[in-house]
């Protein structure tokens, strides 16, 4: 497997989606290759973006890179990427390839009626990337969210009256797809109700990753005590308020350690944990190797993980 110096910069950091219709939120488009080139996968680019990704396959095969997972794609298959879950794809081999890229910001197809299941796609802790054993092992389910994806790219194409709604009314089914087929309970997350009450702590973390982050603060956001706050929080999110915020950090880290040309001293600085010994051994538990193996390996070819790491989730921050 190759290895890439540290210095190496990528070509895409965060894709910035621009919706063809703004109302809908939504980006679906079609990829024709004829080309022989499948490209060196040391030059696919990582990238991410905040919106969720559905992937169909019409023709031909792919590769798909994630933290976690390095598979091909055949003719038929759906794959679906988190919220912010860093990717890169590529050609695998050299003959046609047809598939169908389908972005939306899913949290704007969440209307009154609906609002009670938005909690369930939160990707607080955990993407919709892990659902994709849904499709690996539902034959049935994975038919049917390909010819629903197909519905909203032919949608989008015609444009004919009502193709908003229909658009919509899609996307519902697919999402109600997802949520009675996920039999490992990844959509269960916590209620509606209790993660509106944290949320002011939860932005308070996310718009100061790089800075410190006091649990006081977040206790005075909510008006709570301290001892209150730290077994709410606990309860209502399945890992105490520190784990939350190494976990993001970590995160956060990882993506910069793949989209941008810094040091990894730099890194650790830009997700609050200036201390370098410290930084090393919080990465580490999360991915069972240091940064720069960490870069190494994700910038392979194969992008090899370890057993261990099979899975994302609460059982890299919980102790």
């Amino acid at each position: 497997m190759p290895s890439v110096s540290d210095a190496m910069a990528e070509a895409v950091t965060e894709e910035e989606v621009v919706y063809q219709n703004p109302l809908l939120f939504l980006k679906v488009w079609e990829i024709h290759s004829k080309q022989a080139d499948c490209g060196h996968p040391e030059q696919w680019p990582w990238h991410y973006h905040k919106e969720v990704e559905f992937l169909a396959i019409r023709r031909g095969s792919m590769r798909l890179q994630t933290k976690h997972e390095y598979c091909s794609l055949q003719a038929g298959d759906v794959v679906v990427l988190g919220s912010s879950q860093l990717h890169r794809t590529s050609k695998e081999h050299p003959s046609e390839l047809q598939y169908v890229v389908f972005q939306v910001d899913l949290v704007q197809h969440f209307d009154q009626s609906t609002m009670p299941y938005l909690h369930c796609f939160s990707e607080l802790t955990r993407p919709l990337g892990e659902l994709n054993y849904i499709f690996r092992e539902n034959e049935e389910a994975r038919r049917e969210a390909f010819a629903l994806i197909m519905d909203i790219f032919e949608e989008s194409q015609t444009r004919g009256r009502g193709y908003e709604l229909a658009i919509s009314a899609a996307i519902k089914r697919l999402l109600l797809l997802l949520l009675r087929c996920d039999t490992r309970g990844v959509l269960s997350g916590a209620g509606e109700a209790e993660l509106t009450r944290l949320r002011p702590a939860l932005d308070y973390v996310d718009r100061n990753l790089g800075e410190k982050i006091a649990v006081e603060e977040a206790c005075r956001l909510l008006n709570l005590s301290y001892h209150y706050f730290i077994k709410y929080f606990k309860k209502v999110m399945g890992l105490s308020f520190v784990d939350y915020v190494n976990y993001k950090r970590v995160k956060k880290a990882e993506r910069l350690l793949l989209t941008r040309d810094i040091s990894i001293m730099e890194v650790g600085f830009e997700v609050g944990i200036p201390n370098m010994a410290q930084f090393y051994k919080l990465f580490k538990r999360y991915n069972q190797c240091s940064p720069k193996e960490f870069k190494r390996r994700m910038k392979g070819e194969a992008g090899r993980i370890s057993p261990e790491s099979d899975a994302e989730g609460l059982q890299y921050v919980v102790n």
